[in-house]
């Protein structure tokens, strides 16, 4: 450039531009830190065996810690059955009061009742990792859309003795838990397969609680977070 040139750019446009990428980066940041819902973008890698419910919310509280929203107290939406002498919990009871949004803002339900009635707005659209990102459902390869849930389409545990929480999630061999459907599609049009918390007990050829048994029914070991408070 010649001393009688212009610059291209001016230093005040410059400023200007810089200061909208700082202003950007706070934004995103503070959407997720109020999200209070999300689908978990891993497991702990054993199949249902997720360490029992104090281990499915540490998996919950860790996902949450490493997309800024760790201040909260999160819980996993499973519920556990009756067994050795210790009662039932049921899942709806463990994830507070709502309302829930998604890492976009996008509100799932305004309370316990919306999220297990009808008109909730938890989709394969708003069923997003604690990352913000969608999770692969019917059509997409490999189908991830089976989350655990061990829960009854209320939210409450199963009584009588079928397993149904792949022993209480403990078990990586032998057992069966219920999955809900994110994406709320299945291989019928059915009740059942647009469920998002109880659509079929798991299964396969290891016992059915291996991330092999869960792999080939269309899950990976997914489940809900709520933030509780």
């Amino acid at each position: 450039m010649t001393r009688f040139e212009k610059p291209t750019t001016s230093p005040s446009l410059a400023l200007a531009v810089a200061a909208l990428a700082l202003l950007a980066a706070p934004s995103a940041q503070a959407q997720s830190a109020d999200m209070t819902f999300f689908v978990t973008s891993s497991g702990p890698g054993k199949g249902a065996d997720l360490g029992g419910l104090d281990g499915a919310d540490a998996q919950c509280q860790k996902l949450a810690q490493s997309a800024g929203a760790g201040t909260k107290t999160w819980r996993a939406y499973l519920s556990t059955q009756a067994a050795d002498g210790k009662p039932a919990v049921n899942a709806r009871d463990r994830i507070g009061k709502g309302p829930w949004q998604n890492a976009k803002g996008a509100v799932i339900a305004k309370d316990v009742a919306d999220l297990h009635g009808a008109a909730n707005n938890l989709t394969k659209q708003t069923a997003l990792s604690e990352k913000g990102e969608g999770i692969n459902g019917v059509g997409d390869s490999p189908n991830r859309h089976d989350v655990l849930t061990g829960s009854q389409a209320d939210g409450t545990a199963f009584a009588g003795p079928d397993d149904r929480t792949c022993k209480n999630w403990t078990s990586s061999t032998q057992g069966a838990a219920m999955v809900g459907h994110l994406d709320r599609r299945g291989l019928r049009d059915d009740e059942p397969s647009k469920s998002w918390n109880s659509s079929h007990p798991s299964r396969g050829s290891e016992g059915g609680c291996s991330q092999a048994d869960l792999k080939s029914t269309g899950g990976d070991g997914l489940f809900y977070c709520f933030a509780a408070n």
